[in-house]
C-alpha cells in the first residue's frame, strides 16, 4: 500500500448497469474507471472474479482462477466478429438489479455460438493470441475446462457425487472424457480466453487512467470447485472425496450456533511439504489482474475453526492452528513486499494482530461498528492508524442509510454528538469522517455514495439466496456527484497529486 493517502469505491462489475442483465467488461465499466478518476479517486475495490456456483455468491466460486463468464460484455464479441449483432437486438432486462438465471442460459448459448465462430472464422492475431493463452494458463485451464464440461455432462451435480473413476481423476477416465468432450473444453478454453481478454484490456485502460483495481482473495475455495477436485490431497477429504472438517465461525453475539461454511479445510502440512506451491500459483495469477488485494478472512492463516463435516452447525468445532507465519514468509520471498490489505473484522486476537504487523498489512475499520462502546472503541477515526484502510461499511453490511434507520434513538443520538451534528445528513457525514480520518486508504461502498437505503444492499449473511443482485441505475453517476466527491478528495488530500 502506498503512503499517499488514497481513496476509492467498492463496485463489483456485476452491478455495473447495461442492456443484458448484469452488469460486464464493457462501455459501462470503462465510464466507471472515467467517473472515478475524475472525482479524485485511485482505487476501484471489487469482489472476487471467479465463475459463481450456488447463489451466485462471488465467495462461492467454482475456480480460484478462471474468471466468470456473465461478465463478458457481448457488444465486445460483437466487434471481435464472434457474434452477429442480430444476436442481442432486443434483448433487454429490468435494470437496478442482475438476473442470474436468464443471463447464465443466454450467455451460454451466445458464448458456444461464439466459440464456433472463432475458431472457424477468427483473426490469425487473435487465434495466435488463443493459443498462447491456452499454453501459459494450461496449468489451471485445462482442468477448468474438463471440470465445467464435465458439470454439464452430469447435469450440474456436484463433482463429489460423479461417478468414482471420475470422480478420482482416473487415468483412462480422463482420457475418455478428453476424447468425448473435445468440443466442450474447446468452447470453455474459448470463454476464458475472452473474459480475460476483456479484463486487462480494461485493467489496461484504468491503470493508464491513474486507477488501481483491489481485488478480494477469499481464503477457502468451495468444495464443488476445479480446486477441490484437481488437487484433493491439499484437502482435507476422506477416501470417498468427502470433507471430514469444514470452515466456519465459532458461536458468538450474533449466532448462537455460529456459522458453518462448509469449505473443506486445507491439509496445511501437505502444503509446507511443496512450500505453498498451490499459493503461490494462486496469488500470483490474482496478482496480475489486479494491483492490490484484500485477503478475505485473514484470521483463519492465524488459526481456522474445524467443523467437523457430520456436525449440522458451528457449535463443535475447535481451533485449528495455521501455519500463517510460514506461508507469509514464503511468499513474501517470492514476490517481495506483498500488496495486500487484511480483512481482520470480529474478534481478533493479539495472535492475530501479530502475524498481521509482522508483514506490514494494513487492516481494515468500519465506521458502521465505531458507535456502540464509548472512546476507546477502536474503529472511532480518532483511533484509527494510518496504516489501515476504513470503510463506511462492506458488502457484507447494510447500507449506511440503512444502519442509520435501524439505529435505536439513542444510539442515533450517542453517533450524532460524536459526529458534532443535531441531526446528521446520512449517509454523507460518515462518508465525510471516513474521508477525513488519518486513514492511509478510505474505500466507500456505491450504495453509501448514491445514499441508498438497506433495499440496495449486497449482501446478508446467512442468507442463501437473493443476494449480489444490486445494481447502478443509468444515469447515476451525474456529473453533480463526481464534483461533489472531487471536492472531497481535495480537501482531504486524497487526490492524487499532479504528475503521478
Amino acid at each position: 500500500m502506498s503512503s499517499q493517502r488514497t481513496s476509492g469505491i467498492l463496485l463489483h462489475p456485476t452491478s455495473l448497469p447495461g442492456p443484458h442483465g448484469i452488469g460486464s467488461l464493457g462501455s459501462e465499466a470503462y465510464r466507471f474507471v472515467d467517473f472515478l478518476a475524475a472525482s479524485g479517486h485511485s482505487l476501484w475495490q471489487i469482489l472476487p472474479l471467479g465463475p459463481t456456483g450456488y447463489g451466485d455468491s462471488p465467495y462461492s466460486v467454482l475456480s480460484a482462477f478462471a474468471g466468470n463468464p456473465l461478465l463478458i460484455c457481448l457488444e465486445r464479441l460483437v466487434e471481435a466478429g464472434d457474434i452477429d449483432p442480430a444476436d442481442i437486438a432486443g434483448v433487454s432486462m429490468e435494470e437496478g438489479q442482475a438476473h442470474f438465471s436468464f443471463v447464465r442460459s443466454f450467455k451460454t448459448r451466445l458464448l458456444h455460438k461464439a466459440a464456433r465462430t472463432f475458431r472457424s472464422t477468427g483473426n490469425q492475431q487473435r487465434q495466435q493470441a488463443f493459443i498462447k493463452f491456452c499454453s501459459e494458463q494450461a496449468s489451471w485451464l485445462d482442468d477448468y475446462a474438463m471440470f465445467q464440461s464435465l458439470r454439464g455432462q452430469f447435469k450440474g451435480v456436484s463433482w463429489d457425487n460423479w461417478p468414482r473413476e471420475i470422480r478420482q481423476r482416473q487415468p483412462q477416465a480422463l482420457a475418455f472424457w478428453k476424447e468425448e468432450l473435445a468440443a466442450e473444453l474447446l468452447d470453455q478454453r474459448y470463454t476464458q480466453f475472452v473474459f480475460y481478454e476483456q479484463w486487462f484490456a480494461l485493467k489496461t485502460y484504468a491503470n493508464h487512467r491513474g486507477i488501481r483495481l483491489l481485488g478480494d482473495l477469499p481464503i477457502f475455495v468451495a468444495l464443488d470447485s476445479v480446486d477441490v477436485w484437481s488437487h484433493p490431497d491439499i484437502f482435507q477429504l476422506n477416501q470417498e472425496s468427502q470433507p471430514t472438517l469444514v470452515a466456519g465461525v465459532p458461536p458468538d453475539y450474533f449466532s448462537a450456533t455460529g456459522q458453518r461454511w462448509g469449505n473443506p479445510l486445507y491439509r496445511w502440512e501437505r502444503m509446507v511439504e511443496n512450500d505453498f506451491a498451490w499459493w503461490k500459483t494462486r496469488l500470483r495469477w490474482t496478482l496480475d489482474q489486479t494491483d492490490l488485494l484484500r485477503i478475505d478472512h485473514f484470521r483463519g492463516f492465524e488459526s481456522c475453526w474445524a467443523i467437523p463435516a457430520n456436525e449440522p452447525t458451528a457449535i463443535n468445532g475447535t481451533w485449528q492452528p495455521v501455519p500463517g507465519a510460514e506461508l507469509f514468509t514464503s511468499l513474501h520471498r517470492e514476490f517481495g513486499e506483498l500488496p495486500l490489505i487484511a480483512e481482520d473484522l470480529g474478534i481478533i486476537t493479539p495472535a492475530v494482530e501479530s502475524l498481521r504487523d509482522q508483514f506490514g498489512l494494513p487492516g481494515m475499520k468500519i465506521l458502521q461498528f465505531a458507535f456502540d462502546s464509548g472512546p476507546d472503541n477502536p474503529y472511532l477515526p480518532h483511533n484509527l492508524p494510518r496504516h489501515c484502510v476504513v470503510y463506511t461499511g462492506t458488502h457484507d453490511n447494510a447500507t449506511t442509510l440503512g444502519w442509520w434507520q435501524s439505529l435505536s434513538t439513542n444510539d442515533q443520538q450517542q453517533t450524532a454528538a460524536y459526529l458534532g451534528r443535531r441531526a446528521p445528513s446520512m449517509p454523507w457525514d460518515l462518508v465525510h469522517a471516513a474521508m477525513t480520518s488519518v486513514a492511509e486508504t478510505c474505500i466507500i461502498p456505491m450504495q453509501d455514495i448514491l445514499g441508498l437505503d438497506d433495499s440496495a444492499r449486497m449482501n446478508r449473511p446467512g442468507q442463501p439466496e437473493h443476494n449480489w443482485c444490486w445494481r447502478l441505475t443509468p444515469g447515476a453517476l451525474s456529473d453533480e456527484l463526481q464534483q461533489r466527491l472531487q471536492k472531497l478528495n481535495d480537501i482531504s488530500g486524497r487526490a492524487p497529486t499532479r504528475g503521478e
